[in-house]
């Protein structure tokens, strides 16, 4: 009898900190420190490796589709207290996406995006869906824009693998508070050093 109790007891403990551990708290910098992880300069992986997406075909992004040419960089300014993302760079696609604190405290991390549908949804990250390998920010719905019906990106994700050497970058579009069919979607590799 005093086998078996033990026994449950291990179990439970054991269930419950597997679960514990499964539901560990993300905060503002924890997000910022994987953000961190992406700085450099990225490549747009080959057409054979652009899975899920028919982003690359735009006429603007399709000649640098598998080559060396920069497609996608983050770095930090500001005395490290902003990310920025630079997205296909000296494109026609070309937009630029800031990532930061929103106050302080840095309760919460923002992001602005600099879009070629010429507005600039604003975010905040989403805390629950994030993690060291996927990152996501939703459109911050306390904005006009973001509320809207206007067409905008909604949400970002950007998920990473291999290593930290391959980045897939989706960029979810909505119209009419609804998301759209043909949102940019992108995978890149890291550039060698």
């Amino acid at each position: 009898m005093i086998k078996k109790t033990i026994f449950h007891l291990l179990l439970a403990l054991s269930l419950s900190t597997s679960t514990y551990a499964k539901d560990v708290d993300v905060d503002a910098f924890d997000i910022y420190d994987w953000m961190e992880s992406l700085k450099g300069e990225w490549k747009l992986s080959p057409a054979d490796k652009q899975i899920g997406t028919d982003s690359y075909k735009h006429k603007a992004i399709l000649p640098i589709v598998g080559t060396d040419t920069t497609a996608m960089a983050f770095k930090s300014i500001g005395y490290n207290s902003t990310i920025q993302e630079d997205l296909l760079p000296d494109t026609k696609k070309q937009m630029v996406t800031m990532y930061h604190c929103k106050d302080m405290e840095c309760n919460q991390l923002k992001a602005t995006h600099y879009c070629v549908k010429q507005n600039q949804p604003e975010f905040i990250a989403n805390f629950q869906q994030s993690s060291e390998n996927k990152i996501v920010f939703d459109c911050d719905m306390s904005t006009e824009l973001c509320k809207s019906n206007e067409d905008h990106v909604h949400k970002i994700i950007h998920e990473v693998s291999n290593d930290g050497k391959h980045l897939k970058s989706s960029y979810l579009s909505w119209e009419n508070q609804k998301l759209k069919k043909n949102s940019s979607i992108y995978h890149f590799d890291r550039k060698s050093k």
